[in-house]
């Protein structure tokens, strides 16, 4: 991190945020508008009654013209109003722009996450990266939800600086006439020009400093984030399912630690945050403010020596000095927001590292015929797979061929390599050698998401929405009610549901609802099950579904389901043996590798194989099934 930061420059910086500043755009092309619409409203509005201030204020010190005072009074309560009433109608407009904005730009990450191949999702250094791009907005707003802010800092700022500058043009046009005697040296161009650079360089200085000041915030993000990691993940173990072990083990002592306290090493009293907030970060920007006030005192003599020697009248100093303050307080803004947009790169950079990450599985295009006879065969074909980052080899050699309307079923012990068989059948990942045959075609050429469809899977990590019932089981809010509850039956869930009390219509979990009913771990699998059943596709694959449940109602369900699969090919995978008698063939995974094929009797009779080992092991489950 530290060798971007020092990388990173500012024309570089720039692009980043032009580039998020488009993304913004095509996300809401209102949002950025209506932030610049707010921002020149505001920083329009101290000009314009300065302005009117100073008319007044000099027909007061002058002729008091009552028809002329009383014109500017009412000109200045009109354009102010009016500035009032547009300030209040873009803050509204930017506010609802801002609301709908926010939603969009977080689905831009929930979108990238679904559309990125699998294996990329899968990454611990993908998981890594969203989370550290999460967290340093969280510690200080950095990366995407910074850009909003720089824009809106920068658009405030030159509007003001042009306001001030078309204000404080007749400060230094003004003449000093010849009765203000040694006074005319403010008419001197490099008098003008003097003051003019020491306001430039002030200006440049203040914002510098506030500038470096926030970078060492920005300097501070990797332990900042790991601080507030700690804290947000501590401050919530006391409701979490967690909240039984904490009680019986007096396991907040644990969390006290990382609380705000001496030993904490982030945001408490002697923490490095608290240090730097009372060290270097207060000086600098409290420097800062210092010189930016010296500017406005020397603004106030040097309009105060003109009007001295009478290049305009006592009401114009109004004007000019709190034009002239202004011109320096938006330069410094100016200049603030430029190194706050610097300090953002790195962190703009690693968002666009993340949203970047390229999808480099072949989609392929070839349709997948949809034929009424299920007749599809898969073909394994000396498939070996490593997952990334990984030297040993989850699958190696294998050879396998799907019979049309049969069933088999994969055994093996845990990771043997069963579920990585699956990952692989439907195109989660792609083998490093050999390949997979639909209908005898390689399963790349054909169109990615046609051909997923012709699975229907039920996970061994599989997950439920805290959503309706019937939903949950459609996968949709539009959906067949008598073939959801068909499913339901057929997948042993049929009493239960009876007991919901709004059928399918009944919330899940309780997560956004009291109203909702919490399911055990062997109901949700049926509930997994019956969706698998609802999809109906010409391949149905249950991965250790019914884990949660015992064994003898494991029997029975893979029974029923026997009953049920008519002439779909069904693929049943368990480390637990009950389904295998209701199969055409069995393989059996070791280290791998594919050790044992054929019937339940065949591989029972060699005494001496692993299925044998496994069966007996566990037969004791399924006396009397």
């Amino acid at each position: 991190m530290e060798k971007k930061e020092k990388e990173m420059g500012f024309s570089q910086a720039w692009k980043l945020q032009k580039r998020a500043m488009k993304i913004f755009q095509e996300l809401d092309p209102w949002y950025l508008p209506s932030i610049a619409l707010e921002k020149m409203v505001s920083a329009v509005i101290p000009f314009v009654l300065v302005f009117f201030s100073a008319r007044i204020l000099n027909e007061l010190a002058g002729e008091r013209r009552p028809d002329v005072l009383w014109k500017w009074v009412w000109t200045a309560v009109a354009v102010g109003g009016l500035m009032a009433l547009l300030k209040a109608l873009f803050t509204r407009f930017r506010s609802l722009r801002e609301g709908i904005f926010y939603d969009k730009r977080s689905t831009l990450f929930v979108h990238k996450q679904f559309e990125m191949d699998y294996a990329d999702a899968e990454k611990s250094a993908t998981h890594e990266l969203r989370a550290k791009i999460r967290q340093y907005n969280n510690f200080m707003g950095f990366g995407f939800y910074k850009v909003s802010g720089i824009f809106s800092g920068l658009a405030e700022a030159l509007t003001g600086i042009l306001s001030a500058a078309i204000l404080c043009v007749s400060l230094f046009t003004a003449r000093v006439p010849e009765r203000g005697g040694r006074l005319q040296i403010l008419n001197s161009p490099w008098f003008i020009l003097g003051i003019l650079a020491v306001i430039l360089l002030i200006s440049l200085g203040t914002g510098a400093l506030h500038g470096h000041a926030d970078g060492l915030f920005a300097a501070q993000a990797d332990r900042g984030t790991q601080g507030n990691r700690a804290f947000a993940y501590f401050f919530n173990l006391g409701f979490h399912k967690r909240a039984m072990d904490i009680r019986m083990y007096n396991q907040n002592a644990i969390a006290a630690h990382y609380f705000p306290g001496p030993r904490d090493g982030a945001f408490g009293p002697e923490g490095f945050m608290a240090k730097l907030v009372k060290g270097r970060y207060s000086l600098e920007h409290g420097l800062g403010e210092g010189i930016s006030a010296l500017l406005t005192g020397g603004i106030y003599v040097f309009t105060c020596l003109k009007a001295l020697g009478g290049a305009f009248g006592v009401g114009s100093i109004t004007q000019y000095v709190g034009a002239a303050t202004q011109l320096s307080g938006s330069l410094a803004k100016l200049f603030s927001g430029l190194a706050e947009l610097k300090n953002n790169g790195k962190f703009l950079a690693m968002t666009y590292e993340y949203l970047d990450i390229p999808n480099a599985m072949y989609q392929g295009s070839l349709t997948t015929e949809k034929r009424s006879d299920r007749a599809y065969q898969v073909e394994f074909k000396d498939v070996s797979f490593k997952y990334p980052g990984t030297e040993t080899w989850a699958l190696r050699h294998v050879n396998v061929k799907f019979q049309i309307g049969s069933r088999m079923a994969i055994v093996g012990e845990n990771g043997s390599g069963k579920t990585t068989f699956i990952k692989l059948l439907c195109r989660l990942y792609d083998p490093q050698e050999g390949e997979i045959l639909l209908n005898g075609i390689n399963i790349k050429k054909y169109d990615y998401r046609e051909y997923m469809d012709i699975f229907s899977i039920v996970f061994q990590d599989f997950q439920l929405l805290s959503q309706p019932l019937g939903d949950n089981v459609a996968g949709g809010k539009e959906y067949d009610q008598e073939r959801v509850i068909k499913a339901l039956e057929d997948a042993g869930f049929g009493e239960r549901l009876q007991t919901m009390p709004e059928g399918l219509s009944t919330l899940l979990y309780r997560q956004y609802e009291d109203t909702g009913v919490e399911i055990s771990g062997g109901e949700a699998q049926k509930i997994a099950i019956a969706r698998a059943l609802y999809r109906n596709a010409p391949f149905l694959v249950l991965d250790e579904p019914t884990a949660a449940l015992d064994p003898i109602a494991e029997a029975e369900i893979y029974a029923q389901l026997n009953q049920i699969v008519d002439d779909r090919t069904a693929i049943y995978i368990s480390h637990r043996l009950s389904s295998c008698r209701f199969c055409d063939e069995i393989l059996v995974f070791d280290q791998g590798q594919v050790v044992q094929r054929g019937s339940h009797e065949a591989l029972l009779g060699d005494g001496a194989g692993k299925y044998s080992a496994l069966w007996n092991a566990q037969a004791q489950y399924y006396a009397g099934t």
